[in-house]
């Protein structure tokens, strides 16, 4: 009985506290109606856009699932100091919105490679295998012959465009490596990484095909270590040992790379200070990579050092954008990912607002009437946001309701992962725990050294010539197929016989924010509430 009483005053105060975080326009709900008529209206007003795409900017957050995407939007108002529920993100002004279902040939719940095989290359597969039908083997040299398939990533080469990668992993990763490489097994970065039999049945690892298998103008990440010789030293931690070169073969990719560019403007970086000094004006072809493996967390990077990806994004555009005939570029927020598989809830929606940075300075350079502009995920972990905290509150911080042990949680939790921490049937108590560090792991429901994927659908936002194509559910492999035909690369050549005049295109990234931005919290509103709540603990004495 003390107990129901309890969870029943515990209630009550939550809907009194939570009313007082009311701001007074929404109290009126014309507030609402308002904001619906002027949304409704900027959506009857949208025109399609049927153009070719010129360009294609595609941007994938690896891991970026609805979770994220939500309490991402919500951190990032509240760095701006707002409540952080109302807030608009780049690419939450996308007007054309689909789902993509991610399972792979064999599994219910995907990984990286057989995901991006689907959405890059148009073919669902396997786990672990990139660029690779779903008749290759994970590992099985001789089941990858025959077997490869291509990515749009080549078909805009092939059709004279000009190509780049960008990721925040090191470019022989799942996601970048599916863009030209084909490999039975997704980890063989370097040669070192090979089984012996592989390389005896002719397979070569992923970074000697990122020099010969397409063309690419621009390559931006990490990975030094897999493209220089064993023991080399690296020219940022030349005293780490797990830093320096790893190749069996004695070759060096980077040097490589250099003398094949001969009679061009080829730069390759491996420092901020450099990589500021590439002029995009007068560059044909940019490698840089900034560590040895994957990128530094956003939070961690030093802005000394390393770029952000906003500054990797604009650096990559404007170089590409120098073609007149157009360009395909993939921008990776894959650390997103990288933070989700260590349970720190801090570090994905941290990279995820700064990835939707990037989608701002994307939009900013190109135009909507020629770039078709693509963001999705490759898939989702099992992260939810929880437990009725109230408006405004931290996105990282805890609900006001305690589980039925008396003991708090936070609003974000994961199913599975290295937060389990329950002892004896018993939780952690987190009371006097900073939940809204950057090293915090938050509690998981299961024990797994990494935290898995999860299999449901993942989110498409499109804008931008024939993006009206990205509507609906449909299959992950879908995609490429769709940005082939806007922008008339690889197979289907039948939207370049319907090519239009430049129709009028209304932009709804200033229209959507507008609407959107935050009202200030009303002081009246706010007294009245602090009396209801005095009110309330007067009643219950």
């Amino acid at each position: 009985m003390e107990v129901r009483r309890a969870a029943v005053s515990a209630l009550l105060l939550l809907v009194v506290f939570g009313s007082c975080q009311a701001k007074v326009e929404e109290e009126d709900p014309e507030f609402w109606r308002s904001q619906a008529r002027k949304t409704l209206q900027s959506a009857l007003d949208r025109k399609l856009n049927t153009n070719v795409a010129k360009n294609i900017l595609f941007f994938l957050g690896d891991g970026m699932g609805m979770t994220t995407i939500t309490a991402a939007r919500i951190l990032k108002g509240q760095l701006q100091n707002q409540t952080g529920e109302e807030t608009v993100m780049t690419m939450d002004t996308f007007p054309h919105v689909g789902l993509a279902k991610t399972y792979s040939v064999d599994f219910q719940i995907a990984d990286s490679a057989a995901t991006a095989t689907a959405y890059l290359c148009g073919v669902k597969t396997n786990l672990n295998v990139i660029g690779v039908n779903a008749a290759a083997r994970n590992g099985i040299c001789k089941t990858q012959k025959g077997n490869e398939v291509t990515s749009i990533l080549k078909w805009a080469k092939d059709a004279g465009k000009s190509v780049g990668v960008v990721t925040t992993t090191r470019v022989q990763h799942a996601t970048p490596a599916t863009s030209y490489a084909h490999s039975a097994s997704r980890k063989w970065y370097s040669d070192a990484d090979m089984p012996a039999g592989a390389k005896r049945d002719g397979c070569t690892d992923i970074s000697s095909q990122l020099l010969n298998n397409t063309d690419i103008d621009v390559i931006i990440g990490g990975g030094r270590k897999y493209m220089t010789p064993r023991y080399t030293k690296d020219p940022e931690y030349p005293t780490d040992f797990s830093s320096r070169g790893q190749r069996r073969d004695g070759r060096n990719l980077i040097e490589e790379w250099q003398s094949m560019k001969r009679g061009k403007v080829a730069r390759y970086v491996w420092n901020k200070a450099d990589f500021d000094a590439v002029d995009p004006e007068n560059t044909d072809y940019l490698m840089a990579l900034f560590e040895p493996g994957d990128l530094r967390f956003e939070e961690e990077r030093d802005p000394k050092m390393d770029p952000s990806i906003v500054e990797t994004t604009e650096k990559a555009i404007r170089i590409l954008q120098k073609n007149p005939k157009g360009f395909f570029l993939l921008v990776e927020g894959g650390r997103i990912d990288q933070a989700h598989h260590a349970g720190r809830g801090y570090m994905a929606l941290h990279e995820t607002v700064a990835f939707d940075n990037a989608i701002a300075k994307g939009l900013e350079l190109t135009k909507e009437d020629e770039t078709l502009t693509i963001v999705m995920a490759d898939h989702s972990h099992p992260f939810t946001l929880n437990g009725f905290p109230f408006r405004g509150q931290s996105i990282l911080g805890k609900s006001p309701l305690w589980g039925t042990d008396f003991l708090p949680y936070t609003t974000l939790m994961y199913g599975n992962g290295p937060g389990y921490k329950i002892k004896n049937g018993t939780r952690p108590d987190i009371r006097d725990v900073n939940t809204k560090t950057k090293d915090y792991v938050q509690l998981s429901a299961a024990p797994t050294e990494s935290t898995t994927h999860s299999g449901e659908d993942v989110a498409v936002l499109a804008r931008g010539p024939m993006a009206h194509l990205f509507q609906g559910v449909n299959e992950q492999n879908y995609i490429a197929h769709a940005m082939g035909y806007a922008a008339c690369v690889g197979a289907d050549q039948r939207h370049c016989q319907f090519q239009t005049e430049a129709p009028a295109v209304q932009s709804t990234l200033d229209d959507d924010r507008n609407r959107a931005r935050a009202v200030v919290h009303g002081s009246a509103a706010l007294l009245s509430g602090l009396l209801s709540v005095l009110l309330t603990f007067t009643l219950l004495m």
